[in-house]
């Protein structure tokens, strides 16, 4: 008769939050990865060779376009130029002369174009003298912030060889790629957030510029350029960034909170709270359902359950199929689909 009463005894009721499953809309989103490119930025190099005479030049400071930054010694060819100026005012002197004697008929047409000649030779000679001195002078070739400095006072410094880096910061590009499904959805003009890992919680806003027409047949990604305002210089090249596209589509789902869900093995359940008949008790029933996406707190229901339907959202473990429940919602778990937690 004991083993008959325990077999027979009902479980208590047990004090559940419920929540009913409602339809939302949810803005289509699109996430990627990916990195902050300078929209300008190289290693400024020399293009001779010799030693370093000057630096013009502070590590980490600000160089508008033309600036000088490096000089290196080129007093020899600064004297071969003076050379070649005294060789020029004698052709032109020689010109005047021999075009004076042309005229009068006292000599040919053809030394009058020899001198012409003489002269352009001396001239051409002058431009390219002055080609290379100019190489010996390394200039910003555009306005940005300036890196560490790569060379020394005395240095004999080769062809080629890195001076300083030079990053033009505002505005400032990201490289992102996204799976080819979202070609589609894309294109320039679309508004785009990135968020960093060495400013968290910092939203930066900008815009797609550009979208890669070729699809990558490895990976199945296509590359996305967006372009950010960066006044105060917070993004620099290299960082790694997550970037959301704000694209211009929503959708209707139908979501319960993440608590509701029992994952196992077999698949994913919940506990639908249903009045009995009879007896008028709240009782749960189990059921099986298909998910979706997730959003923060909230779960897209994709097969299962029907708008209105309600479900236990805590105090899952002390449910039983078949079992009854009452519902306390005092004290509801979160289902917020953008929740902001803090840091305490």
């Amino acid at each position: 008769m004991m083993n008959q009463f325990l077999d027979t005894m009902p479980l208590p009721a047990a004090t559940v939050t419920s929540t009913a499953a409602t339809i939302q809309s949810w803005r289509e989103g699109l996430s990627g990865v990916g990195t902050v490119r300078a929209i300008n930025g190289v290693e400024v190099t020399t293009e001779a060779e010799g030693v370093v005479s000057a630096i013009h030049f502070k590590s980490g400071h600000f160089a508008h376009k033309g600036d000088l930054l490096v000089e290196i010694f080129a007093e020899p060819e600064k004297a071969q130029l003076q050379v070649l100026d005294a060789e020029l005012r004698l052709a032109r002197r020689n010109f005047v002369r021999i075009e004076t004697l042309t005229k009068r008929g006292v000599t040919t047409e053809a030394d009058l174009d020899n001198a012409r000649s003489t002269l352009d030779q001396v001239v051409a000679n002058i431009e390219v003298q002055r080609a290379r001195v100019g190489q010996r002078r390394v200039v910003a070739p555009f306005s940005g912030v300036l890196g560490i400095r790569r060379i020394d006072l005395g240095q004999n410094v080769s062809p080629g060889e890195a001076v300083v880096s030079i990053q033009q910061l505002d505005p400032i590009f990201v490289d992102f790629s996204l799976p080819e499904q979202a070609y589609s959805m894309v294109k320039p003009g679309i508004p785009v957030v990135l968020t960093t890992d060495a400013f968290p919680g910092k939203p930066y806003h900008g815009k797609i510029t550009a979208v890669d027409p070729q699809v990558d047949n490895a990976t199945r990604n296509f590359l996305i350029q967006a372009t950010l305002n960066n006044p105060k210089k917070h993004l620099r090249p290299g960082m790694f960034a997550q970037v959301a596209v704000l694209v211009d589509a929503s959708r209707q789902v139908l979501v319960v909170p993440r608590t509701a869900l029992i994952f196992a093995p077999y698949g994913v359940s919940v506990f639908v709270l249903e009045k009995d008949a009879q007896s008028g008790e709240m009782v749960a029933n189990k059921r099986f359902v298909k998910t979706g996406e997730e959003r923060g707190d909230l779960v897209e229901i994709v097969q299962g359950l029907l708008e209105g339907d309600v479900v236990a959202s805590s105090g899952l473990l002390k449910l039983r199929n078949g079992g009854r429940a009452i519902i306390n919602n005092e004290n509801k778990p979160p289902d917020n689909p953008y929740p902001k937690p803090g840091n305490g």
